[in-house]
């Protein structure tokens, strides 16, 4: 799935991926799909937690021998 702008995360530990995720959808245009690629199993439960909470599209994500990759469209304000 192509997306505007890719989190490489891949090696850092919570609460970090999540800090960065943060920082980096700020950056984002509404509307626009961001790529995190994750190795830290805690991701599974905070990226989807963080896209509830602050209303973003977690529109897909995959699990792949500790990697975890996750597809995050910026709500449009």
């Amino acid at each position: 799935m192509p997306a505007d702008a890719v989190l490489d995360a891949t090696g850092l530990n919570c609460p970090e991926p999540v800090m960065m995720l943060h920082n980096k959808v700020r950056a984002l245009a509404g509307g626009e799909l961001l790529k995190v690629i994750a190795t830290d199993p805690s991701t599974q439960r905070d990226i989807p937690k963080f896209c509830v909470f602050l209303g973003h599209e977690l529109v897909d994500q995959q699990a792949d021998e500790g990697t975890y990759l996750y597809w995050i469209r910026k709500k449009v304000e």
